[in-house]
């Protein structure tokens, strides 16, 4: 068995946690301003912009943040992924589809399963990528993954 290497970003949790409450928070400062300023009493519309933006940042990081995997190890013919407390073990053997999502920010990658496990039947994770000059350009952990899944896959229905 090769020796595991981390494929997933190591600010996953900062995305996940501490981005999404500093969001909150400084809304929650904004309106409780405006209300002790009484902009809330001169124009109730006031309180409309910050609660649009509050759903509006829950329902996306809700989508592209908050399903992440919290870490993800790469041992060669399988990936260990975690998720808070648990963890699973995901031959490449049962990955169907490896997609990358790169224009987004944090980057995903997206793993369907044949055999759903116990995150479902798909896993995703933020890469690990170092310093992005150019987003349009290809993510190396991605492109690895989409090859050695291939392989597996082909190596499996012989």
């Amino acid at each position: 068995m090769q020796p595991k290497r981390k494929i997933s970003s190591r600010s996953t949790v900062v995305n996940k946690k501490i981005v999404p409450a500093l969001w909150f928070i400084f809304l929650a400062v904004f309106v409780i301003t405006g209300i002790v300023r009484g902009k809330a009493t001169e124009n109730p519309a006031f309180l409309l912009i910050p609660t649009l933006m509050a759903v509006a940042g829950f329902f996306t990081t809700r989508k592209l943040v908050w399903d992440l995997a919290d870490e993800v190890f790469d041992y060669g013919d399988h990936l260990l992924v975690r998720k808070g407390n648990e963890q699973e073990r995901i031959a490449l053997s049962n990955v169907i589809n490896v997609s990358i999502s790169s224009l987004i920010n944090p980057p995903r990658i997206t793993l369907r399963l044949a055999t759903p496990g116990r995150f479902g039947n798909e896993v995703a994770f933020s890469p690990s990528v170092g310093l992005r000059i150019n987003p349009f350009a290809k993510i190396a952990v991605g492109e690895d993954l989409i090859a050695r899944v291939d392989e597996a896959r082909a190596t499996r229905t012989r």
